[in-house]
């Protein structure tokens, strides 16, 4: 099974909207140009332009009201790790940083933390790794992820060095996540979250064991986060 890599038009008109938004060319509070300056801009068709409308209401970056047209409400705020925009796109690229504990590196599959794995996915592996994340340089994710190794060429030797991993996935492979289920559990600190985080022995944190849905039939993500919860609050839609 393969897909293509040719990206959908609607896709490039959401990212460089997006985009725009994200480095304030549109502000929070403004309006959108119309649907039909933005068919006449990007040269596409209206539903191509509502569908990356629909796009960018669904992950919050925009709120469509009747007779006003498209208002920009800007990055979408707070700690995103329970929101599907990600963590990344919810803090913003400038308080986020990413140290590498694991490289993305092909596995054998047999456990997918608390979740079941189809035959399928266990027969195919997954690109695993492993991510210390800081907000505002303290350290308060944790996570481990493994996604199937499935049509995701030179995924291991891409750099995730302050990068988003959802970008990565939408902008190279096409791979939306849509939405998914999330268990969410209270432990205390052991050796290796102590030594991630600089906490005492028992420190409080909580662990997030995710299994995320994509656009791709039966192609799932899968992580485990924990999280470092001082000085942050958690919040987000799912």
């Amino acid at each position: 099974m393969t897909f293509s890599t040719r990206i959908p038009s609607y896709r490039k008109v959401y990212e460089t909207i997006r985009k725009h938004i994200q480095d304030e060319l549109y502000k929070p509070g403004t309006l959108l140009p119309s649907e039909n300056d933005l068919c006449t801009l990007y040269n596409v068709t209206r539903p191509t332009v509502r569908k990356a409308l629909d796009a960018l209401v669904n992950e919050g970056f925009i709120k469509k009201h009747q007779g006003k047209g498209s208002i920009v409400t800007g990055v979408p705020k707070g700690i995103g790790i329970l929101s599907i925009t990600g963590t990344t796109s919810a803090i913003g690229k400038e308080n986020l940083k990413t140290k590498i504990i694991v490289k993305p590196e092909v596995r054998n599959w047999s456990f997918a933390f608390t979740f079941s794995l189809s035959e399928f996915e266990k027969e195919l592996g997954c690109i695993y790794m492993e991510r210390l994340r800081y907000v505002n340089n303290k350290p308060v994710f944790y996570d481990i992820t493994m996604i199937p190794n499935l049509n995701l060429p030179r995924f291991t030797s891409r750099s995730f060095e302050n990068k988003s991993l959802f970008d990565i996935l939408r902008k190279h492979y096409q791979i939306e996540i849509k939405g998914g289920e999330q268990q969410i559990l209270a432990l205390r600190a052991d050796k290796k979250l102590q030594e991630y985080f600089g906490v005492h022995k028992g420190h409080p944190v909580l662990q997030l064991n995710r299994r995320m849905e994509t656009n791709r039939l039966n192609f799932f993500v899968y992580s485990q986060v924990f999280c470092n919860t001082d000085e942050y609050v958690l919040y987000g839609r799912f």
